[in-house]
């Protein structure tokens, strides 16, 4: 329906401008075409104009779409920002045509040229505050909106009523204006919008948004100048509407410029994540310091609330398991064990179906009918280990509709790796009570080898084969497969350093890292782009791993992101050894040569200077070998040669034809020749990667 009236609102525009210079010509020497129109029909067209335009763009479609912030800005800018250049350009003209003797005592060619330049800047106030209203209502609440349609009729109404003359006491209009100043500083304080910016976009949006208050400055100046100009006769309460809409729009301008600078150093969503994942090395850290299985559960309860913002939580323990029998069968936050029978009870008799676990408004789930619920929104999260389910995981919020799929995306890993810490806590535990340290290696091993991937990504793209070995019954390496938007793979692979259990500790530590990291990424343009590129990924890691990782210790590894639609990926290299590659349009086989330092090297903000991007396009038939350093550095003959990169480079010249297991098969056959009658004295890795001879189409 409002799409409809939009041509009828534009007609209507145009119109009442029309009428609006026909009523300004009448008063400014033409009269005896015109006649003089009575004053109030001038202020009346003039409301009724800007009314129209208003309108006009209240209707419009959103002019944000998704997080395209910038590009807001930018149309914005690029836009209204044109029309101020106008208005100087009109400006400008008028002071030139003024020295003409023929103009100079005409006053009709000045009106005309004004008229027009209000116009513009009505024009330029609607778009300006409209895109002020999308970016001010971004991801709000309803009551905010409520608040803010509130705040647009009130302050609507006294210009419209300053523009056709009503001019309140002073005593009582200085009050009005102050406290719609307040209330328009009260909700355009709400920028959440600037959370969502990258650090490289907070600065571009800074220099449009000082543009956009440069424009207002432009008109102000204008109508500031003609005011007073002799050759022009408005109606005084114009003044007053133009001066204090302009002053609203810069205000607006200057608290989105203001908050979008004081939030360049971190947003609060970029805060959020990392807090996520320095409560996940919290947990995992507590398995070395022998703490309870009792406290991770607590803190699991606790971090898990603040994660998504619940009101209330509560833990049900399964029993049947040492954990949940050495601690509280139920846990409560903000939520006492009486709430949480009831509502278990309640909750049992109706569950939700299969793969479902969010309740949007209790009052409307089966069951719940007919009596009001203090908390509105539920998120259910079962605890599912290696071998137990350790129970079920209750977080409530009072409103209803809060809890997205999202949160439950961040749970899911956050819960993963703290259940993932309580199985190693409960295997630490037992191996000490039993003072068996073959045992305690054994199980630690079992954990870690349900790490590593068993089933490897098939693709029509792609075929990769894997191998990897321990030096002793557990070891640091690691590797992992994720699949990304877009028909893109990310593949990483890493290097602890150390061995044994510590350093199969870190492992997994990388292993959370890398999944809670590469989870959707709120501050993404578009759909392709929701996940760090790898540059910025070592960056995070290298800052979560600090906080956990001993001073003595450092962990090497490279991550790639094959976008194998487009035939190309992107790597960076954390220190660790450098990637074998045969391309096949050129028939050579090469190294990588990136730069890269290992993660826990640096401590500080300038580890993202050490880190490099790399691309490259890849070709039909080409082959990529990734690697630990136990592979070349493996020891043969008296003990003291090393395989080394120039044997592995020799193998792959002689093999690249072959399919991803020959090849790795071959490699690895002559590695064992080369070490036969030695012990392996660090942890091997190895994967191949060959792109099909044959690409499927996009």
């Amino acid at each position: 329906m409002a799409q409809r009236l939009l041509p009828t609102l534009l007609l209507f525009s145009l119109l009442s401008w029309v009428l609006l210079l026909l009523g300004a010509l009448s008063h400014s020497g033409a009269e005896q075409w015109l006649g003089q129109w009575p004053q109030w029909s001038t202020q009346l067209t003039q409301a009724l104009f800007v009314l129209g335009i208003f309108l006009y763009y209240r209707y419009q479609p959103p002019p944000l779409e998704g997080q395209q912030f910038v590009k807001l800005l930018r149309r914005l800018l690029t836009g209204p920002g044109l029309l101020a250049v106008g208005c100087v350009g009109l400006h400008m003209l008028e002071r030139v045509l003024k020295n003409d003797a023929g103009l100079s005592s005409n006053s009709l060619f000045f009106t005309t040229i004004y008229t027009l330049n209000l116009g513009l800047f009505v024009v330029f106030l609607a778009r300006t505050n409209y895109a002020w209203r999308a970016l001010v209502l971004f991801r709000s609440s309803s009551r905010l909106q409520k608040e803010w349609t509130l705040f647009e009729v009130l302050l609507g109404a006294t210009l419209l009523l300053r523009l056709v003359g009503v001019d309140p006491p002073s005593y009582l209009g200085t009050p009005i204006v102050v406290l719609l100043g307040l209330y328009g500083i009260y909700l355009s304080g709400h920028q959440r919008w600037v959370a969502y910016l990258s650090q490289r976009d907070k600065w571009r949006v800074v220099l449009l948004q000082a543009g956009l208050l440069l424009c207002v400055l432009i008109f102000v100046q204008y109508f500031r100048v003609t005011q007073v100009d002799p050759q022009l006769i408005a109606p005084r309460p114009q003044y007053a509407f133009l001066l204090l809409t302009a002053l609203f729009s810069a205000f607006y301008a200057l608290m989105g410029l203001m908050v979008t600078f004081f939030n360049l150093p971190v947003s609060d969503i970029v805060e959020q994540r990392r807090n996520e994942i320095l409560r996940l090395q919290r947990l995992t850290q507590i398995i070395q310091r022998g703490q309870t299985s009792g406290e991770v559960y607590r803190i699991l309860l606790e971090s898990a609330a603040q994660t998504v913002n619940a009101d209330a939580a509560w833990l049900d323990l399964e029993p049947g398991h040492t954990s949940a029998e050495a601690t509280q069968s139920t846990l409560c936050l903000n939520f006492s064990p009486e709430q949480a029978s009831k509502l278990r009870s309640r909750l049992a008799a109706y569950d939700l179906p299969e793969g479902e676990f969010i309740t949007n408004d209790l009052n409307r789930r089966a069951g719940f009918e007919g009596v009001a619920q203090q908390y509105r929104s539920l998120l259910q999260l079962p605890l599912h280990g290696l071998h137990y389910n350790y129970g079920m995981l209750y977080l409530l919020k009072e409103e209803p509709h809060t809890f997205h799929h999202e949160d439950f995306s961040i749970l899911q890993t956050f819960t993963g790796q703290a259940v993932l810490s309580i199985e190693n806590l409960e295997l630490v535990q037992t191996s000490l009570a039993n003072q068996r340290t073959q045992e305690e290696l054994k199980i630690a091993s079992q954990v870690q080898d349900s790490l590593i991937p068993k089933n490897l990504p098939t693709d029509n793209w792609f075929d990769i084969s894997s191998h990897s070995l321990a030096a002793k019954e557990v070891g640091g390496d690691f590797y992992d497969f994720l699949h990304l938007p877009g028909r893109r793979l990310a593949v990483i692979i890493g290097d602890v350093s150390g061995k044994g259990v510590t350093a199969a500790f870190h492992m997994a530590q990388m292993k959370g890292i890398f999944h809670s990291l590469m989870q959707e990424n709120p501050l993404a343009k578009n759909e392709r782009d929701k996940f760090p590129v790898p540059s910025k990924f070592m960056a995070q890691a290298n800052t979560a791993l600090i906080h956990c990782l001993e001073k003595s210790s450092f962990i090497t590894s490279s991550l790639y992101i094959i976008d194998y639609e487009q035939g190309g990926f992107v790597f960076a290299r954390a220190g660790h050894c450098h990637t074998l590659y045969y391309h096949a349009m050129r028939e050579e086989v090469f190294y990588f040569e990136s730069q890269g330092l290992g993660l826990g090297i640096i401590r500080n903000d300038s580890y993202e200077k050490h880190i490099k991007n790399q691309f490259y396009d890849y070709s039909p038939g080409d082959v990529m070998v990734i690697y630990t350093d136990g592979i070349v550095e493996a020891r043969g003959g008296d003990g003291t040669d090393e395989y080394g990169e120039d044997r592995l480079k020799l193998r792959l010249e002689e093999s690249y034809f072959q399919e991803a297991d020959d090849i790795k098969s071959y490699i690895l056959d002559d590695l064992n020749a080369f070490t036969s009658g030695h012990p392996i004295h660090d942890d091997q890795t190895l994967l191949v990667i060959k792109f099909k001879s044959a690409q499927p189409l996009p």
